[in-house]
C-alpha cells in the first residue's frame, strides 16, 4: 500500500503553520517536526500533571502513569522488555554515561572497537577511555565510498575486545549497515555491541530484539518527539555494568544509567510517538497496536522514502560538480544525503533558503568520516535529509532549487 502523505502531513501541526508555508524541510537529520500527539501530551502534562509523579494524589498518579506508558509502549515497539528502555537528556549524554560504566567494568589492556563512520557522540566518549588504559581499535571505512565493511571488522576481534561500537546509519554516509550480521559477528567473539540508531530510527523504529545488539541508542527529537535520548540496554549487560545512578536505584534497570532525574513531561510526551505510529499503521489497514503496528509503519515509511530518494540520487549522480557521499541506490541507504561541493556547503544551504528549501551545511559532528573520505572540513558538506512526511512535490522543488543554486 502507498503511504497517504496527505493524511500523514495532517498529523504534524508544522504543515499548518503559516510561518512555514511554502518552505520544504530538508534538515530532518538535525531534528524532525513533532507529531500532534506528542505536542498534545506535552501540553496536557504541563497544564494538569506538572507535579512530582508517583504520589497517591490524582495529578501525580496520572503523571507517573503516563511516564510508565511511554516506556512500556515504546519498548514493545522496539522488541525489548519495558525495563530495558531508559530515557536520558540526549543520546550524547547517554553515551557518555555508558562509557563511564564501561570504564568501571573493564581492565587496562582490554579493548573497544570503534568505527570512523560514527557521529562524534558515539565515538568520542569511547575513544577517551584510551586515557584510562583501554585499547581503542578503529574499524575504518572505505575512503572512496564511506562503506563500513564487516569483513574489515573480523581481524580486529579477539578475546581482549569487550565492546564493538558502530552506527546503524551514518549521518553523512547514509548507508544502512547490516546490524544483525555485525552484531552476531561481534557477539560470537565475546564482545558486547553498541549501535547508534539516531540516523535510522526516524525512518521506522527497528526491531532491536530481532537485530540483537546489547545497546541501541536514538533521539526522540529526531523521531517526531521531544528532546530526549532513548537507550535500550539489554538485561545481561545492564546487570554486568556498574550502577551509574543513586545507590538506591541500583536494582532498577531503567534507572541504573540515568544519574539525573528524568524530564517527567518529555518522557510522558514520548508516548505520543507510539500514538502516531499506531495511528499510521491503522489508517493504512495495518495492525492498530504494539510491535506489529511498528513493523507496518516501518515498512510504509521506508517504502515511501525509497521511492522519493532514488530520483534525487539519480539527479545528483548525473552531475559532475558534486560528490555524493555513500551509495547511489536508495534501497540500501537512508534519505540523508551529504554532498561535497567546490564551495562551502553552508553557503549553498543559504542559497537554497532563498528558494524555500530548509537545509544545512557544515560537518554535522561527523568530522572523522568526512576526514577519512578526504572532505575539506573548511567547506564541509551540504546535507539534505527527509523523512516520510516529505512528498514528491517537495523533492521536485528541491531539485529545481539545487539546479539554480549550483
Amino acid at each position: 500500500m502507498t503511504l497517504n502523505t496527505t493524511w500523514v502531513r495532517g498529523q504534524f501541526p508544522a504543515f499548518a503553520e503559516p510561518s512555514l508555508a511554502g518552505q520544504a524541510f530538508f534538515e530532518n537529520a538535525g531534528g524532525s517536526y513533532a507529531c500532534g500527539p506528542v505536542i498534545d501530551r506535552l501540553t496536557r502534562f504541563y497544564r494538569s500533571r506538572k507535579v512530582q509523579p508517583y504520589a497517591p494524589y490524582e495529578a501525580s498518579r496520572l503523571g507517573g502513569a503516563e511516564m510508565d506508558e511511554a516506556r512500556a509502549r515504546l519498548a514493545t515497539m522496539l522488541g525489548v522488555e519495558t525495563d530495558e528502555l531508559s530515557f536520558g537528556p540526549s543520546t550524547t549524554q547517554n553515551t557518555y554515561v555508558l562509557a563511564r560504566a564501561f570504564a568501571g567494568a573493564m581492565q587496562p589492556g582490554e579493548a573497544i572497537v570503534v568505527s570512523n563512520q560514527d557521529h562524534e557522540a558515539n565515538s568520542g566518549p569511547w575513544r577517551r577511555l584510551a586515557e584510562e588504559g583501554i585499547e581503542i581499535r578503529e574499524w575504518r571505512i572505505d575512503p572512496d565510498t564511506g562503506h563500513l565493511d564487516p569483513e574489515a571488522l573480523e581481524p580486529l576481534l579477539d578475546e581482549k575486545v569487550r565492546l564493538v561500537v558502530f552506527p546503524h546509519v551514518s549521518n553523512v554516509v547514509g548507508e544502512v549497515n547490516d546490524v544483525a550480521t555485525i552484531t552476531a559477528m561481534a557477539q560470537s567473539a565475546g564482545a558486547f555491541v553498541c549501535v547508534d540508531g539516531v540516523s535510522y530510527a526516524p525512518h521506522g523504529l527497528p526491531d532491536v530484539g530481532a537485530l540483537g545488539p546489547d545497546i541501541y541508542l536514538f533521539s526522540a527529537y529526531k523521531t517526531y518527539g521531544p528532546h530526549q535520548g532513548l537507550m535500550v540496554i539489554r538485561r545481561a549487560l545492564g546487570e554486568w555494568l556498574p550502577n551509574q545512578a543513586h545507590h538506591f536505584n541500583a536494582d532498577v534497570l531503567y534507572k541504573r544509567f540515568t544519574p539525573a532525574g528524568p524530564d517527567h513531561a518529555q518522557v510522558a510526551a514520548s508516548a505520543g510517538i507510539a500514538d502516531y505510529i499506531e495511528a499510521l499503521s491503522a489508517h493504512h489497514g495495518g495492525p492498530a497496536h504494539g510491535a506489529a503496528a511498528a513493523r507496518r509503519a516501518h515498512d510504509l515509511m521506508r517504502g515511501h522514502e525509497t521511492a522519493l530518494l532514488q530520483p534525487l540520487l539519480d539527479y545528483l549522480s548525473a552531475r559532475n560538480d558534486v560528490r555524493l557521499l555513500g551509495p547511489n541506490r536508495a534501497e540500501i541507504r537512508a534519505p540523508t544525503v551529504a554532498l561535497e561541493l567546490a564551495v562551502p556547503g553552508a553557503g549553498v544551504a543559504a542559497a537554497l533558503a532563498l528558494e524555500g528549501i530548509m537545509a544545512g551545511g557544515g560537518d554535522f559532528y561527523a568530522v572523522r568520516p568526512l576526514e577519512a573520505m578526504g572532505v575539506d572540513l573548511d567547506k564541509g558538506v551540504l546535507r539534505l535529509s527527509f523523512v516520510h512526511y516529505t512528498n514528491e512535490t517537495e523533492v521536485q522543488h528541491l531539485i529545481a532549487a539545487l539546479d539554480k543554486a549550483l
